[in-house]
């Protein structure tokens, strides 16, 4: 049986994912009068930020949803963490908070606006295909009873994370390798590898934090990266960096440099991959090197423009941007703006991939935003009619790349936002 989602206005929305994105798509959604149903595979809200316990079933990493692990703070404080119009309440004082915080903080949200009673939980959307008359087919797995439905939508917002498949480098003599193996995103606690000897690749945030927990217990840590600058922070001490690997020996590896080491378990903090494994072909998304096309803005789909996908940009503020993604978007889906044609938003990529490439970047730095994403956010707001404050951009200035290079001391510090140009930093008591 299909079943057709309508309502005063018209327009019904699908939204798969109760995470931070699909908070925002929700909730958006319903403030734009449609009728909206939010789709959430997990028992609860909140996407990644909810803990996992690793259960000894699990036979593939990418089965796991959260990266969450004991003893993680964010790398953000929380005051450029919250939505546009809804930010952390001052109760919450500290300003780099656990995984539960914010876990809290978005339970807030959906409490607030009363958003869990359009959250269907325990479903999980296993196939999206476009009708011809511009619909979208959603089939939805009840886990609950074990029974597929489908049902029919005027729109569809993409929100199901990009933190769940694993993306490992193509590294000589991996499968040599005699030890452990794993992914930053099964790491839960450090105990494991008391006494070990471990090799960590990759110094972003997951990189470098994990090296300081795992430095506490482990005999010695190998941090492999190719940072232009080498990270001098206070947890050094058992920490010995080193170039790219070469390739991999049975008890160790060879790095670029010559030198060779031997270690017991090896850590690929290498981030991940986009994978949306739902979208039929027909939906005209495709992934290539990381490259999710077509889309117009990173996030609408420029094939079937009644679909935008949220959260694609990375090195950016995270919640912020989804909101305005989401606020981006409904202004076509609500017919209040209307897009561009096929071919000028198909140039507009071009230009973009362009103008990467001569800033020297490839195809899999297609969704980067780095210090051009306080550009990318004016192009959302000249349409979503929403921009973030100036005092945000501020703070994120102020904690630029220190999760590399003050690790040890960077979140001992308070932020209070006086208003939107201005904001205090102390220490923390």
């Amino acid at each position: 049986m299909v079943t057709t989602m309508t309502n005063g206005t018209g327009i019904s929305v699908c939204v798969i994912g109760a995470g931070t994105a699909g908070l925002t798509a929700l909730k958006n959604s319903l403030e734009h009068q449609l009728n909206v149903v939010c789709y959430e595979q997990g028992k609860v809200l909140g996407g990644t930020w909810v803990y996992e316990d690793l259960s000894p079933n699990i036979r593939d990493d990418d089965e796991i949803h959260s990266s969450m692990y004991q003893g993680l703070r964010t790398n953000l404080p929380k005051e450029v963490m919250g939505y546009l119009d809804f930010p952390y309440p001052q109760s919450m004082q500290e300003s780099f908070v656990g995984s539960q915080v914010v876990l809290d903080f978005l339970n807030l949200y959906a409490d607030h606006y009363n958003l869990k009673r359009h959250i269907k939980f325990q479903h999980e959307v296993v196939r999206v295909k476009p009708r011809c008359n511009n619909q979208w087919e959603v089939h939805v797995l009840d886990h609950c009873t074990d029974k597929c439905f489908v049902t029919v939508f005027d729109r569809i917002f993409i929100c199901n994370g990009h933190y769940t498949k694993p993306q490992y480098p193509r590294i000589d003599g991996m499968e040599l390798f005699q030890g452990c193996k794993m992914h930053s995103h099964i790491y839960r606690e450090p105990q494991k590898f008391k006494g070990e000897n471990v090799l960590i690749i990759g110094a972003g945030p997951s990189g470098m934090d994990l090296a300081n927990h795992i430095s506490k217990t482990a005999n010695r840590i190998f941090l492999s990266h190719h940072l232009k600058e080498a990270p001098d922070t206070d947890f050094m001490g058992t920490v010995t960096q080193k170039p790219d690997v070469k390739r991999f020996t049975r008890t160790g590896a060879i790095f670029k440099d010559g030198t060779e080491e031997e270690f017991s378990c090896v850590i690929f903090c290498t981030g991940y991959q986009y994978s949306f494994p739902f979208l039929s072909v027909d939906c005209g998304i495709y992934v290539t090197n990381n490259h999710v096309q077509p889309l117009y803005k990173h996030c609408i789909n420029i094939q079937h423009p009644t679909m935008a996908i949220i959260g694609i940009p990375y090195l950016v503020l995270p919640t912020q941007c989804f909101d305005l993604q989401v606020r981006f978007a409904l202004k076509y889906f609500v017919n209040e703006k209307e897009l561009p044609s096929t071919e000028e938003m198909m140039e507009e990529l071009r230009r973009d991939m362009k103008e990467r490439k001569e800033r020297g970047l490839s195809e899999r730095d297609a969704h980067q935003m780095g210090e051009k994403q306080f550009d990318y956010y004016k192009e959302l707001a000249a349409v979503a009619g929403h921009n973030v404050k100036p005092v945000i951009a501020k703070i994120m200035k102020d904690c630029s790349k220190k999760y590399i290079y003050e690790l040890e001391t960077y979140r001992e510090y308070q932020f209070t936002i006086v208003d939107d140009e201005y904001f205090v930093k102390v220490p923390s008591k």
